[in-house]
């Protein structure tokens, strides 16, 4: 039973933190904004497999303009906002897409949860003193590490 309760818990926290990781990746953060990802090909405008600096210029104002509706030349609130609802979207339909496994559109708990191997994982890895819990400390030890941006990165403010 307990085990079941710690196992929950931690799932829990996995699938908050994932979330919370979704929403942030592409916006936001120290960077600001970044747009959707992209790959090489779409960078590579002439095919030669080699990226040019006005490849990577020519790159960026196309995205730039994509999120220039109003074709002013600058970015407002609004339009920032529509672009990371719509990088939001497409980010969660891919979530759903890649793990709803009865194919009905929608993600039950089950589907949501976590590898319980993963869970195992980072669970150990947060019970630094390996009492099988996981102290205040340890917890505060993880948001501080988090808060650096990647894993393992501290002191930054990249959230």
């Amino acid at each position: 039973m307990k085990r079941a309760v710690i196992i929950s818990s931690v799932t829990a926290l996995a699938i908050a933190f994932g979330a919370v990781g979704a929403s942030a990746k592409g916006f936001g953060g120290k960077g600001g904004f970044k747009g959707p990802r992209i790959n090489f090909e779409e960078v590579d405008a002439n095919a030669d497999g080699l990226l040019s600096k006005e490849e990577l210029a020519a790159h960026a104002q196309v995205r730039f303009d994509a999120v220039d509706t109003d074709g002013n030349g600058s970015l407002s609130v609004d339009e920032l906002s529509a672009a990371r609802e719509r990088a939001d979207k497409e980010r969660l339909n891919k979530m759903i897409e890649r793990r709803d496994t009865n194919k009905d559109g929608a993600l039950s708990f089950d589907e949501m949860k976590p590898n319980e191997d993963r869970v195992e994982r980072m669970f150990e890895r947060l019970d630094k003193d390996g009492d099988g819990n996981i102290s205040s400390e340890e917890f505060a030890e993880m948001k501080a590490k988090r808060k650096g941006g990647k894993r393992g990165q501290e002191g930054s403010d990249a959230n």
